[in-house]
């Protein structure tokens, strides 16, 4: 089975999360300023309680235990940052200002517009691990997700995985100067529900391991 035709079945099984996953997309859509989308990504990140959290913490550490060591230690603190770090930025900035406030338009309206359109399906594009046990399925749990990434990288311009995060073959998420570089960020094109193909890092080149 096809993406398309698995995600229109899923789409069909969860009507109710469905229909509030695409009217949070187009609300998110509707900001062109990166104040209006902090605001709005507050709320939507709000919604969320301490046991929401908690699973979803529960299944990043499933995830990260499936990794091969060494490599699941070295990561597991990016993979934190990614979506738990992120969270507390995006409250504290909006509850309080701290650092510097965003402020002007969305770096790339176009392409938000796009990464916007593509969170309902994102949300629906389980993996045969979720096939396999539907206990875990919970497509808020992916929005949340698409939620922070559209913050870390719409609202702060930084790269959807933090800076010195480690992949297979001794290259990481870099940053030079005022610009952001990383190994696989052409390599998902053909992926798309993945936040890499609307990250403002440019693409590494493959022999220039760090």
């Amino acid at each position: 089975m096809n993406t398309d035709a698995r995600v229109s079945i899923l789409m069909d099984q969860y009507p109710g999360e469905a229909a509030f996953i695409r009217e949070t997309a187009l609300r998110i859509g509707s900001a062109t300023t990166k104040k209006e989308l902090l605001g709005i990504l507050a709320e939507e990140i709000g919604r969320y309680s301490n046991f929401d959290l908690q699973l979803i913490g529960g299944r990043l550490y499933n995830e990260i235990r499936k990794l091969p060591s060494p490599y699941r230690e070295a990561i597991r603190p990016y993979f934190i940052e990614q979506l738990f770090g992120m969270h507390h930025a995006l409250l504290l900035l909006y509850r309080s200002g701290a650092s510097c406030p965003p402020s002007g338009p969305l770096r790339d309206p176009v392409l938000f517009g796009d990464y916007c359109r593509i969170i309902p399906d994102g949300c629906f594009s389980w993996d045969d691990q979720f096939e396999r046990n539907p206990g875990l399925r919970n497509p808020r749990m992916r929005l949340f997700y698409y939620l922070i990434s559209a913050f870390t990288m719409f609202v702060l311009d930084k790269p959807g995985h933090p800076v010195g995060m480690p992949f297979p073959g001794g290259f990481t998420v870099e940053q030079r100067g005022s610009d952001f570089y990383c190994l696989i960020r052409d390599k998902e094109k053909e992926v798309f529900y993945s936040i890499c193909n609307f990250c403002p890092a440019r693409q590494t080149e493959e022999n220039s391991p760090t």
